[in-house]
């Protein structure tokens, strides 16, 4: 897909270092590392790249891109973040979302009462973590495990989660 201005874009990436001599960088990767390999292009802080090749390095992705063909190229990319444009997005499989979409989300309890916004996904641990913004202030934490947390509505812009009062009070 080409990548346009227009296009929303979504971090996957940040480029960390220059790798020997030939222009390489290696990438924090953010998403599945084999993500590279199905991309042609991408965007690299304001300058759209073609990818010419992807290999791995341990837990880093080291790529070629097209025009940076020494070291000296390859390190004035580096700490530079990489995009894709929306239409590059995978699919997700059913009850499954992207953090973007979930963030500023309404949390209602399961009686539909606001009780706050979805203000960031904690990734860090066994399992998603959810911080919530309270309308009364301050945030509480929700593991993102059917326990806690009931439908998400992408349409109505709701997040519910159960037994929200027993949560809160941690």
């Amino acid at each position: 897909m080409k990548i346009t201005e227009k296009d929303e874009k979504i971090k996957i990436g940040q480029i960390v270092n220059a790798v020997a001599l030939r222009g390489e960088v290696k990438v924090y990767n953010y998403s599945e590392p084999q993500r590279f390999e199905e991309l042609e292009e991408i965007r690299v802080g304001n300058e759209v790249k073609k990818i010419e090749k992807v290999r791995y390095q341990n837990n880093m992705v080291i790529l070629k891109l097209e025009g940076v063909d020494d070291r000296n190229a390859a390190e004035a990319l580096k700490g530079k973040d990489i995009f894709i444009g929306q239409e590059d997005l995978r699919e997700l499989p059913d009850d499954t979302y992207y953090i973007k979409d979930l963030i500023g989300l309404d949390v209602i309890d399961e009686g539909g009462n606001i009780i706050g916004k979805m203000k960031d996904v904690i990734q860090n641990s066994a399992q998603d973590l959810y911080e919530i913004e309270k309308t009364s202030g301050g945030t509480f934490l929700v593991p993102a495990v059917a326990k806690y947390v009931g439908k998400v509505d992408l349409e109505k812009g709701t997040v519910e989660v159960l037994n929200a009062a027993e949560l809160m009070d941690l």
